[in-house]
C-alpha cells in the first residue's frame, strides 16, 4: 500500500509539473508591443473625444442681467430736474452755484428792480425777476431794495422735488473797510 501511494504522489507531481512548467509561451514581439500600445492610444484618444463630446453637450453658463440689479450703480442717484427734460443751452448765470456770486446794486426803475450780481472773476450780470440762475434751475422771483430771493428746485436723495428759497444779500462796507 505505501507503494501504492508513493506512485500516486509522485504521478501527481509529474501531472502539476507538466501543466506549469511546461513550454514557456513564445516572447512577444516588438510589433506585438507596438499594436497593443497603439491600441491603447486610440482608446485613451476615442474616450477622449467621448469625454470632450460631453463637455460640449452641456450647456454653457450665460449671465443674464435682465431683472436683476447692477452692482456698480450708485443706490442714491442725485440729478437736477434741469437734467430731465431741458434741451435749451444753459445761459452763464446757471454755469454758476448761487453761492459763488455777489450782489454789487440795486437798481429801481419804474418797470421793477434791476440787480447787479458780480462773479468770482469780477464779470457783471443783470438779472430781473423771472432770470434763470445757479445749478438748480434757480428763478429770480423777487427783487427787494436790499436782496434778491431765489428759488431752486432740486430732487433729494429719495427722488422727491424740493423748493428752497435762497438770498443774495446786498453787501454793505462796514466802518473801517475799503470806501
Amino acid at each position: 500500500m505505501l507503494y501504492y501511494l508513493i506512485s500516486i504522489g509522485i504521478t501527481l507531481s509529474f501531472l502539476l509539473a507538466g501543466c506549469g512548467g511546461g513550454n514557456s509561451p513564445a516572447p512577444v514581439s516588438q510589433k506585438g508591443k507596438a499594436s497593443s500600445i497603439e491600441k491603447r492610444k486610440t482608446e485613451s484618444a476615442k474616450t477622449a473625444e467621448q469625454k470632450h463630446l460631453e463637455k460640449k453637450e452641456e450647456k454653457e453658463y450665460v449671465y443674464d442681467p435682465v431683472g436683476k440689479t447692477d452692482p456698480f450703480k450708485p443706490f442714491i442717484q442725485i440729478t437736477s430736474v434741469r437734467e430731465s427734460g431741458r434741451s435749451v443751452p444753459l445761459t452763464p448765470l446757471q454755469k454758476y452755484e448761487i453761492s459763488q456770486l455777489k450782489l454789487v446794486a440795486i437798481i429801481s426803475t419804474p418797470e421793477g428792480n434791476i440787480a447787479l450780481v458780480e462773479d468770482s472773476a469780477g464779470k457783471g450780470y443783470f438779472l430781473k425777476k423771472g432770470t434763470g440762475i445757479g445749478k438748480n434751475d434757480g428763478k429770480v422771483t423777487k427783487i427787494l431794495k436790499d436782496r434778491v430771493v431765489i428759488e431752486e428746485t432740486y430732487q433729494d436723495i429719495f427722488g422727491q422735488t424740493k423748493i428752497s428759497e435762497v438770498s443774495l444779500v446786498l453787501g454793505r462796507l462796514e466802518e473801517g473797510g475799503e470806501s
